[in-house]
């Protein structure tokens, strides 16, 4: 090798101005550069995507990348200086790099000022030239206004997250169904987290924005929208507003179904409803249609310093030619666009769309001050890791996703309609899933993904294009990605790497399947509710204190009961069970946790030596605000993994979140958790899909081999951990009952976890019943695991039942008891839930109950002890986890917010 090297085969720039270039693969201390008739070494080893400087850059002036600032020097840096901010520093020792990392920063971040727009000088811009010739595609055209679908799915909407695991059970139990009919693509749930809590929340018009585009979406042969008849979205009040909206619901074909006869009898009636449309759905055979009629979602994801040089240049040059067509494209993700002001509108219709979009900005910025944060909260740690220093220059990256000549029609609210053709941007955080669901909302036919690091999610009912950014990544994750855009930076012509594009978009859009369809997984998530509509209450959250975790003090004449159930021996003790866990650490490798679980389950790995394997998917992870919610995720993350259920547990990355696995090895470090005894894998860097399942399932074989039988040994109520929880109004008699529950657990030295915003603390005759004092305060925190044994209450921020579900489980309660008044709610994915209801069941259906309270009062806590003693020692599954009705997600707090 020459002792000195040309920039071009060591790094990028992306604009010729630039003084910082782009390292196109690790470096090593001490390389060679030679640039614009310059020699230089490199400073330091330099990680691939990360930046050094090329030319001399004093202190106080601008760092430049595609010719705009990102940060500004804070000394003088030499051409050959690894270019670092302070965030990046730790950020890269918490990643192990291998080689010496800087040891102070030499830039600082650019201020996220305002963007003024100078009105006087502005001058409207002009739309790319139409082809002259129409392009075609073969699609579905449907009634009314509804435009013409590049699928043809039977969709089973969870309208609001109560009816989210009845969705995806229906769909499940369907899994099948559509084999016989050729054009028919699928049956799929939506399951998503909104609307589940009793008051309507504040994201409520974005919400029934979002299902009403979901209802008359052209990919939706049909689709059954089931709700519980409670809460504050209902289907009736989401038919009234697409009524009052003029959204064509008549030309779709639809079906309201309620869950108030039960869960069971719900799905044989749901089951009758999709079977009967197949038929009429499969009707509908594709047509030729104009790719006028395409409407692209432009979206990124796992972004890298790449993102902006190759894959969203490529997929805004397809984006292109579909308007050229006449067809339409939708730029998102807000707050990735903050600090690329000046390039977005260096092309828009008019003066009032600037505007627009400014406003839009900025009241994204105004949202996130509300909970304490600013838009430097969005990168995540994959982000941090592959070149993405900070939000400006994650956004001059992510807004190459329009090009040059594309100019910017239309600023439109979060899954509004795209009405006309052309150039759309929509308002949405920079959650990569919450943001597609607006695009899809809006109309999004085809969805373009563009990922650096390798993102793998889909959406149920719009296929995805994958394209990522470097050769490099491409080859480790082949199988699970579309296009290759790193042929861009090896010298493939943009314009020939994007007709093969095109190509590739046109018989996507006829049918042929994407890779993430053949992949067979799919996820949803709505911009999720935010808790502050003004900055009053942020300082004093963001001031809270973490519980001490002691617990309250019994009153001396708590009733002791002498109870026993068969335990098994762990390493904590007498448990009530022993499992295997595959734990995701984000949204994206949620799904294939599950998919992980089944399989295991299936296989028997570990039989006897486990009694099954659990996955926990959510939405957590990556996308939303750091501080209280990162915490409070952190801290629920690692109560389950360390929780007294778990037998082996395996930590499941994708690879680009913020709470990568370094990120959690520390976390478990700082606890004094010896992380030997986990198991570790990433998506991304094991290869894809199919390899990290491969490793995954070698991991729990290999482990269990060598794990003993589980022995059993006889234990009192003081080795029970039991949470207890109440749903609805509550009878006194129930409430006294629960009281005794309580005394007989924590009396014995047992542990009892209550949640506080539960029904059951605004009760006196519950707290006069076992306490001297009648006002507690919490003694745990949402997801905190209780140390010590007693009665203890967890904050709640939201009353949201599956969220409180969720942080009572990390608590470490091995069963938890919850008395329903309004019908059945939904289990635990992990932790066993009894359902219990009064004498006749409280009008609900037996079958969704695991105990009816009968008989004398006094006896009903002696019943509620035998149930939850019968779970202890596994000689009964509830009912909810035989039905599939289990699920789990995390609260982000009152601070948490999307990004």
């Amino acid at each position: 090798m020459p002792d000195y090297v040309e920039l071009h085969a060591l790094g990028r720039l992306p604009a010729a101005g630039d003084n910082v270039a782009i390292s196109v693969r690790q470096l090593e201390a001490g390389t060679g550069v030679e640039h614009a008739g310059s020699r230089f070494r490199l400073s330091h080893s330099v990680l691939e995507g990360h930046r050094f400087a090329v030319l001399p850059i004093r202190a106080g002036e601008p760092l430049l990348s595609w010719d705009l600032p990102f940060g500004i020097a804070t000394r003088d840096i030499q051409p050959g200086e690894y270019v670092v901010n302070r965030k990046m520093i730790p950020a890269l020792r918490q990643r192990n790099v291998g080689f010496v990392v800087p040891e102070e920063p030499n830039f600082e971040d650019r201020k996220l000022e305002p963007y003024i727009l100078d009105e006087d000088a502005f001058t409207p811009g002009e739309q790319v030239p139409a082809h002259a010739e129409p392009g075609y595609f073969e699609g579905y055209a449907r009634p009314g206004s509804r435009g013409v679908g590049t699928r043809n799915y039977v969709v089973v909407l969870g309208l609001t997250s109560r009816t989210a695991s009845y969705a995806r059970k229906l769909a499940e139990h369907l899994h099948g169904a559509a084999d016989a009919y050729p054009n028919v693509d699928g049956i799929v749930p939506v399951a998503h987290t909104e609307g589940g809590e009793d008051a309507s929340p504040n994201n409520l018009s974005l919400l029934l924005r979002t299902l009403a585009g979901f209802v008359v979406h052209p990919n939706v042969g049909a689709v059954l929208i089931a709700d519980d008849a409670n809460g504050g979205v209902t289907g009736e009040r989401l038919r009234r507003y697409m009524e009052e909206h003029a959204y064509p619901l008549d030309a779709a074909k639809h079906a309201f179904l309620s869950l108030d006869g039960g869960f069971a009898s719900a799905l044989t009636r749901g089951a009758e409803i999709v079977r009967g449309w197949l038929p009429e759905v499969n009707a509908v055979s594709r047509t030729p249609q104009p790719l006028s009629t395409l409407k692209i979602a432009l979206q990124c994801g796992g972004s890298d310093a790449f993102s902006g040089v190759s894959g969203n240049p490529l997929a805004a040059w397809v984006a292109k030619q579909v308007i050229r067509y006449g067809g339409s494209a939708n730029l998102a993700e807000t707050d990735e666009l903050i600090g690329a002001e000046q390039y977005v509108l260096a092309n828009v219709r008019d003066l009032e769309t600037a505007r627009r979009f400014l406003a839009t900005v900025e009241g994204f910025k105004d949202l996130v001050r509300l909970h304490g944060h600013t838009a430097e909260d969005n990168p995540s740690g994959g982000n941090n890791y592959r070149g993405l220093y900070n939000i400006t220059l994650k956004s001059i990256g992510a807004a190459m996703k329009r090009d040059p000549e594309v100019r910017l029609d239309y600023v439109i609210p979060y899954g509004s309609q795209m009405a006309q053709p052309g150039f759309y941007f929509m308002d949405s955080p920079g959650n990569d899933l919450e943001s597609i669901a607006g695009q899809v909302a809006s109309g999004c036919t085809m969805i373009f993904f563009v990922t650096g690091n390798g993102s793998i999610t889909n959406f149920p009912f719009v296929p995805t294009i994958k394209i990522v950014t470097t050769s490099r990544r491409y080859a480790l994750l082949a199988n699970d990605m579309d296009v290759n855009a790193g042929a861009y930076l090896d010298g493939t012509p943009l314009e020939e790497l994007g007709s093969e594009t095109l190509d590739r978009t046109i018989r996507a859009a006829s049918a042929e399947r994407t890779a993430g369809e053949l992949a067979g997984h799919t996820q949803v998530s709505i911009w999720r509710n935010w808790r502050q509509s003004d900055e009053s209450a942020a300082a004093e959250l963001q001031s809270a204190t973490v519980p001490s975790g002691e617990p309250l003090r019994l009153r001396a004449t708590a009733p002791r009961v002498d109870r026993e159930y068969t335990a098994v021996n762990s390493a904590h003790g007498p448990v009530t069970d022993q499992i295997g866990l595959i734990l995701p650490t984000s949204l994206c490798s949620a799904q294939i946790s599950r998919i992980i679980a089944r399989r295991l389950n299936e296989q028997r790995i570990g039989e006897g030596r486990v009694s099954r394997f659990a996955a926990l998917p959510h939405t957590e992870g990556c996308g939303v605000s750091a501080g209280s919610a990162e915490e409070i995720y952190t801290r629920t993350l690692l109560g389950y993994l360390t929780h007294p259920l778990v037998g082996h547990g395996l930590l499941l990355e994708h690879g680009c979140e913020k709470t990568h696995n370094d990120y959690l090895r520390e976390k478990l470090k700082e606890r004094g958790v010896d992380t030997s005894q986990f198991g570790w894998a990433s998506v991304q860097l094991d290869g894809g899909i199919d390899r990290v399942i491969d490793k995954v399932e070698q991991w729990f074989a290999e482990q269990l081999a060598e794990a003993p039988p589980p022995t059993h040994t006889p234990a009192g109520l003081g080795s029970l951990r039991l949470g207890v929880a109440t749903v609805g109004e509550t009878p006194p008699d129930v409430v006294r009952s629960l009281a005794g529950l309580t005394g007989a657990v924590a009396g014995a030295g047992g542990t009892v976890v209550v949640p506080e915003n539960g029904e059951l603390l605004r009760h006196a005759e519950f707290l006069s019943a076992l306490l001297d004092d009648d006002h507690v305060d919490n003694t745990l925190a949402y997801g905190q695991f209780a140390t010590q044994n007693g009665l203890h209450v967890m904050e709640t921020p939201t009353n949201h039942w599956v969220e409180m579900l969720t942080g009572l489980g990390a608590t470490g309660v091995e069963v938890v008891l919850v008395y329903t008044a309004g019908g059945p709610v939904q289990g635990h994915r992990m932790v066993p839930v009894a359902q219990v209801s009064g004498p006749s069941g409280a009008g609900m259906p037996h079958p969704d109950l695991d105990l009816v309270l009968e008989g004398e009062p006094a006896t009903w806590t002696d019943q509620m002890l035998g149930i939850v003693l019968r779970i202890a020692s596994r000689e009964y599954i509830p009912t909810a986890v035989v039905q599939g009705n289990t699920d789990f997600q995390f609260t982000r707090g009152l601070l948490g917010v999307s990004m």
